[in-house]
């Protein structure tokens, strides 16, 4: 029987809670409502939160300057190209090292994942000269290629604690009654692992839409996505904060929206196999 929780401690808690999440999404709040701002309201001190003069001016110029829909267009693209590219080659490896264990595989985990520690500057003058020989600059199949090699590791890592948590004789049932490998995976596997490869692909999607290092680096016109919109706005003669905080809400508003229609579906993920 589970203990009631006394009601002075819920409200703590949650009061607790609101405050965490209000932190977290204060620099978020705070773009948007920038965003609607005159430039001169942008930089004044002090700083006026909800009583100011609300404008869509900003949106209507950065709409006539810049071709959202292409900027989207390709974040769209670029991310869900490089999360079905790593779910292609990371499940079945993630399958491999779940079910046909051999004695390095924590090892071969760890080296994967200590790819991400490297700092990806590190790579980019050899990167950028493979790039520019084989013509993949500013093209989509080469950015789509850097995104899904610099998330791999995280999604084979996160596949593998989900597969885990499947009981190997279900599988075995399946070999006994004579599945072939592939259907063992497509048929057995990949239905009762659902949650964990759903939770997977949104996690690899936000990564892919935020990255802004290698899309800064690699793209310029046709291949750029939202981050290179965001950058653009940046000039020489300086910010024009109310302007940026335009378009850095345009390029949000879309996973913002994934997230928030996906919250469930993430949070079950991330939480698969948690209880038994």
């Amino acid at each position: 029987m589970a203990r009631a929780v006394p009601i002075r401690r819920r409200v703590i808690f949650s009061a607790l809670a609101w405050a965490i999440a209000f932190v977290i999404f204060f620099p978020v709040l705070w773009t948007i409502l920038t965003s609607f701002k005159t430039e001169g309201q942008a930089i004044e001190l002090p700083p006026r939160f909800i009583f100011f003069d609300w404008t869509l001016e900003n949106y209507a110029v950065v709409q006539e300057r810049s071709n959202y829909l292409k900027f989207a267009m390709n974040s769209i693209v670029l991310s869900l190209g490089s999360t079905l590219a790593a779910l292609v080659i990371a499940v079945p490896a993630a399958w491999a090292m779940a079910f046909a264990p051999g004695k390095r595989t924590k090892d071969l985990l760890m080296w994967m994942l200590s790819t991400k520690m490297m700092p990806p500057v590190g790579a980019l003058l050899p990167l950028y000269l493979i790039f520019r020989d084989l013509g993949l600059l500013d093209t989509r199949g080469g950015i789509i290629a850097v995104l899904m090699l610099m998330n791999l590791p995280i999604v084979v890592w996160m596949l593998y604690t989900y597969f885990k948590e499947i009981p190997s004789e279900i599988l075995e049932a399946a070999r006994m009654d004579g599945a072939p490998a592939i259907k063992e995976l497509l048929y057995v596997l990949a239905p009762m692992a659902v949650p964990g490869i759903a939770s997977t692909l949104l996690l690899n999607i936000i990564l892919a839409w935020n990255e802004a290092f290698w899309t800064l680096s690699l793209t310029t016109k046709d291949a750029a996505p939202l981050t290179q919109f965001i950058a653009s706005y940046s000039s020489p003669e300086g910010l024009f904060w109310a302007k940026l905080s335009a378009a850095s809400t345009m390029a949000i508003a879309p996973i913002l929206v994934l997230g928030w229609f996906a919250q469930k579906q993430l949070v079950r993920g991330l939480t698969f196999g948690a209880v038994k």
